[in-house]
């Protein structure tokens, strides 16, 4: 069986690594990855500049989804990967010009400790007095689909989600909580509200549960209760290692940067239809294509295939993004607040989402005595940031970081990244749609599609339906001398 790969990011670049170790292990496939851009690892871009790790796209993945560690391991990458200072993660909020630290004891966005909420400065009394009154709440069915902002607004008010919600997903999707989907985006919400009625009387039941489970192991192993993982893990020298990683894997005669998918088709021809891919003007014959692009590049290539998957897959939002890395001498900080950085609700009417201090998420990764903040700018209301030079887009972070935290100092360093059209929104109805495209895929044999699109937008999920996908198409392969390959070029 012969595979293309169509898109040379995370996802494609696992999928072909899953069809590599299975041509090893003699299994009859073969595969060739088509990149547009001049470079593979789609977002993840990282690099060393005078010692400092600069990563210009995500800086770490979930640790509770293993499926990126156990990649890394895989390539022989254990020893690099490196656990976020948990020890110092706080997060704050900017209200009203003035940075407050989320209280302890919320998960997420369900408060579980009434103490910090009730003393907290982030919400007003009476929003305090609806939260103590939310364990109230009785089961509600799931009737259909919602937005964030509805779910979190019945259960805690309007407050909460302009001071909770809409903040905290911004700086997860880039979103706006008011048109994520909550059955998509929160789905275990979504479960508490229909088991518990209240969510946080669920959450401390699963708390609970958690708890009870780990005892339960730590007491038939004869061993003492694991400790509590970090929040994320990264790479020592940036996530630029898991990608450079997999490429060495991969033979390089199979990859093809600069190499756009100009038009796909479907090849009827023969006993076994397949497929004519059309990558910078060369056409060959594939058994399988997996399209591993952005939804809205993926529809364009599909239009002449199927012009109903296509309209589907073009009707998920993206949302674009600015990421800007300011190297400072760290005494050029001082005092900088004790965290891992803040976030900025929109209805503080601002250009930055959120800024990360870099150097205390993940100690380590910057050369001795420098700081590094990463402040994020764009997304769902300021999208428009992308058309702004690099150095005004600069200036303007440095603007809101002297207003926040009143940093005056210049930077040693500034890189300025634009992401447009990188992040997926799982708008409401997010569920029904890609059903819809699930089944209108089910009728073109050998294709699939693969990305942050559809099922997870971190990290792990990529490369889980990279893998996955791959899988499939490994598992309809007979182990036998490969096919006659018609070719094109």
């Amino acid at each position: 069986m012969r595979i293309a790969i169509i898109g040379g990011g995370i996802a494609g670049l696992a999928t072909a690594y899953e069809l590599e170790l299975a041509r090893r292990a003699g299994t009859s496939v073969d595969y060739e990855l088509f990149e547009a851009a001049p470079r593979l690892g789609g977002v993840i871009s990282s690099s060393l500049v005078d010692g400092t790790v600069i990563e210009r796209g995500p800086d770490s993945f979930l640790t509770e989804k293993p499926v990126a560690a156990q990649l890394c391991r895989e390539l022989g990458l254990e020893s690099q990967l490196v656990p976020s200072n948990d020890a110092e993660r706080k997060t704050f909020i900017l209200v009203r010009n003035r940075l407050v630290a989320l209280p302890d004891g919320l998960m997420f966005l369900v408060p579980t400790k009434l103490a910090p909420t009730a003393l907290t400065p982030l919400f007003s009394w009476l929003t305090k007095i609806r939260m103590g009154f939310e364990l109230l709440h009785p089961p509600r069915p799931h009737t259909g689909d919602e937005s964030v902002a509805a779910l979190v607004k019945r259960h805690y008010g309007q407050q909460a989600v302009d001071r909770l919600a809409d903040p905290l997903l911004s700086g997860i999707y880039g979103g706006d909580a008011a048109q994520l989907s909550a059955q998509a985006v929160l789905p275990r919400l979504v479960e508490m509200e229909a088991k518990h009625g209240s969510l946080t009387r669920g959450m401390l039941a699963g708390v609970r549960a958690r708890k009870a489970a780990e005892a339960a192991r730590a007491t038939e192993n004869d061993e003492a209760a694991p400790a509590p993982k970090p929040l994320f893990t990264t790479l020592r020298f940036g996530l630029q290692q898991m990608v450079d990683a997999l490429i060495a894997r991969l033979r390089p005669e199979c990859l093809h940067v600069d190499a756009p998918v100009l038009a796909l088709e479907r090849d009827r021809e023969g006993s076994n239809a397949g497929w004519l891919v059309d990558a910078a003007g060369v056409v060959e014959r594939f058994d399988a294509v997996v399209i591993a692009t952005p939804a809205w590049a993926a529809a364009q290539i599909l239009m002449p295939v199927d012009r109903e998957l296509s309209q589907e897959l073009n009707q998920i939002p993206y949302s674009s993004s600015v990421t800007i890395n300011l190297v400072f001498d760290g005494a050029d900080l001082d005092p900088l607040p004790q965290g891992f950085g803040f976030l900025v609700p929109a209805v503080e009417k601002r250009a930055m989402l959120a800024c990360t201090f870099l150097h205390r998420k993940f100690p380590g990764r910057t050369a001795p005595g420098k700081s590094i903040l990463r402040a994020f700018l764009g997304g769902a209301h300021n999208g428009a940031l992308l058309a702004e030079s690099d150095e005004a887009l600069a200036e303007l972070a440095r603007k809101e970081l002297f207003e926040i935290l009143s940093i005056s100092a210049v930077p040693e360093l500034i890189e300025v990244q634009r992401w447009p059209r990188a992040m997926a929104q799982y708008s409401v109805g997010h569920g029904e749609r890609q059903k819809r495209i699930k089944n209108r895929v089910g009728t073109l044999p050998g294709l699939h599609l693969v990305g942050n699109a559809y099922d997870g937008i971190g990290i792990s999920d990529c490369i889980r339906l990279g893998r996955q996908a791959a899988r499939q198409l490994i598992s309809a392969t007979p182990q036998a001398a490969p096919a006659t390959v018609q070719s094109h070029r």
